[in-house]
């Protein structure tokens, strides 16, 4: 990914894992995720597994965006981080194998103390920081699906892998249903929660003195989402989530994605517009009884496969997501 012009943003570039990385599987062991807890690791499948891996190493940078918020983007959710007097309040928690990365990110923005962390939903690349934060001291808090998810074993079947149960230091203590609002280091954080979406857990984060807007995974810049059918995701769930962040965000709002560079209401449009095509191009083939292979071979996404296909999502594991959902 990449900052695009005329953005509000510093130079930094974004760290991003090439799609290579996470879907070429021949070879990959369990041992490839050997630094990952032991409750994390249910199943010897590629893509986790691989997302272990390289979020051991991955380079975190920090961007400085506006007030006293920046964001961590590394391999897993983007983070953003409000310093102030009250300690530090994170937005999501990386892939837990990146803890030694984000902690000296985390020390390179302030000294202040981690105190508080809100999960935009219950994946292991936004969650998977929750013990070791709530252990330096954080309180966790998220929508009350994330916590249902977190306290039990959950099957995801578009990865092939089912998440362990989390220890009780990474479940969230405080849970809302459809908004709530935080007040720390003189911001005002409001939250709202989405339809079911990208899962049935998703939140946004608006920093209102700031007009910066954390979207979670309901928008990945410039890359095909992941929609998780096992736990209540949908397309057409992802699409009017997709349309509620444009109707919320205005031109001088700066956006930060789940996955991405940050950026603003174009690329939220263009995220949107993608969908919609994907869904409207492959429900037609569907229609006329196509099958997911034949939809494959007619390359749909042909216009945006070579830049979107390039994060965790293939183009060929996109089309099989959306063939599902139309």
């Amino acid at each position: 990914m990449r900052v695009h012009k005329g953005q509000l943003m510093t130079s930094e570039p974004t760290n991003q894992i090439s799609r290579r990385k996470f879907v070429a599987a021949g070879g990959l062991t369990l041992a490839a995720a050997c630094a990952a807890p032991r409750y994390l690791i249910a199943e010897d499948d590629a893509l986790v597994q691989t997302a272990f891996k390289e979020a051991a190493t991955a380079k975190v940078t920090v961007q400085r965006l506006r007030h006293n918020i920046s964001v961590l983007l590394g391999a897993g959710g983007n983070i953003a981080v409000l310093t102030g007097p009250d300690g530090k309040l994170l937005v999501d928690a990386e892939i837990v194998t990146a803890r030694a990365n984000v902690a000296a990110a985390l020390a390179s923005i302030s000294a202040d103390p981690v105190k508080q962390l809100i999960n935009t939903h219950w994946h292991f690349d936004h969650t998977g920081g929750n013990a070791w934060l709530h252990a330096a001291g954080a309180g966790i808090l998220a929508h009350e699906n994330t916590r249902k998810h977190l306290l039990k074993d959950t099957r995801v079947e578009g990865w092939s892998h089912t998440f362990p149960a989390a220890p009780a230091g990474a479940i969230p203590a405080t849970v809302f249903a459809e908004e709530h609002t935080v007040h720390a280091n003189g911001s005002t954080l409001a939250m709202k929660h989405y339809s079911p979406a990208h899962t049935d857990s998703d939140i946004s984060v608006h920093f209102t003195e700031a007009d910066v807007f954390h979207t979670g995974d309901t928008f990945w810049n410039r890359a095909y989402p992941f929609i998780d059918y096992s736990t209540g995701g949908s397309l057409d769930g992802a699409i009017r989530a997709a349309e509620a962040n444009i109707a919320k965000v205005t031109d001088k709002m700066i956006v930060i994605p789940g996955h991405g560079a940050v950026s603003g209401k174009a690329d939220l449009i263009l995220f949107r517009d993608v969908l919609v095509e994907f869904r409207d191009k492959v429900g037609a083939l569907k229609k006329q009884g196509r099958t997911l292979a034949e939809v494959v071979a007619a390359k749909p996404g042909a216009r945006t496969d070579a830049e979107w296909g390039g994060s965790f999502i293939s183009p060929s594991a996109f089309l099989a997501l959306v063939y599902q959902g139309v």
